[in-house]
C-alpha cells in the first residue's frame, strides 16, 4: 500500500512512492520489474538521476550485470567543469534551485554507449529531462529510460512537447493514474496508459 499524497488544494492526489523509505526487497523487486522491461533494449551502461533514483540505477545494473553505473550528481566537486552541468528541477522540490553535474572522469564511460537513464519516479519528467540534457551535451541520447513508478501521465505531455519519439523508450516497473477525492475514497481520474 502506498500513501496518497494531496495535491494542494486541488481535489486531485497521486499514490507516493519514497524509495529510499521502502523495504530493500520492494526496491529489488521493483528493479526486477524494470529490467524485465529494459533488458531487451541492451544498454551497456545505466546512469541514475539523483537522488533517489541512484540506489535503484545501482539496483538495476546489477541485475543486468553490469561491474558498475554512472551517478549523476547535484553536488559539485571541485574538479567538475560547468560544462558538463545543467539546471534541473522536480516536482517534489520545485523551489529548490539545484544543478544537476556529469563527473567529468565519467564521460568516457558513456561516449557511444548504449544508455538506460534510470529515476525513481517520472510524474512531471522534470528530472528526466534534466538528465536527457545532459547526457545531450556529451552528444549521448538514452536508448531507454525507466523508472520504479510512472507517476499519473503528466510526463506524457512534457515529452509530447519535446520529442514524441521518446515516449516509447519510457518504462516503469508501476504505474499510478492520477487520483480524485470524492466521498468514498480517491479514485483514479483517468487511465492513458
Amino acid at each position: 500500500m502506498l500513501p496518497i499524497r494531496s495535491l494542494g488544494a486541488t481535489n486531485n492526489g497521486l499514490a507516493s512512492l519514497i524509495l529510499n523509505q521502502a523495504s530493500f526487497a520492494v526496491e529489488n523487486i521493483l528493479a526486477k520489474f524494470l529490467v524485465e522491461l529494459i533488458k531487451a533494449d541492451k544498454p551497456d551502461v545505466v546512469v541514475g538521476i539523483p537522488t533517489l533514483g541512484l540506489s535503484l540505477a545501482r539496483e538495476v545494473s546489477l541485475l543486468l550485470g553490469h561491474k558498475r553505473y554512472i551517478p549523476l550528481g547535484t553536488s559539485r566537486k571541485f574538479w567538475y567543469d560547468e560544462r558538463l552541468s545543467v539546471s534541473m528541477s522536480s516536482i517534489t522540490s520545485p523551489e529548490t534551485k539545484k544543478r544537476l553535474y556529469l563527473d567529468p572522469r565519467m564521460e568516457p564511460l558513456i561516449k557511444g554507449r548504449r544508455v538506460c537513464l534510470i529515476d525513481d519516479v517520472i510524474s512531471s519528467g522534470a528530472s528526466i529531462k534534466s538528465g536527457m540534457d545532459l547526457l545531450e551535451i556529451v552528444q549521448v541520447s538514452p536508448i531507454s529510460i525507466g523508472a520504479a513508478m510512472l507517476q499519473s501521465d503528466k510526463w506524457r505531455k512534457m515529452f509530447n512537447s519535446i520529442n514524441p519519439n521518446m515516449i516509447p523508450l519510457i518504462k516503469g516497473a508501476i504505474k499510478s493514474p492520477l487520483l480524485k477525492k470524492r466521498k468514498d475514497g480517491w479514485w483514479p481520474e483517468s487511465i492513458d496508459y
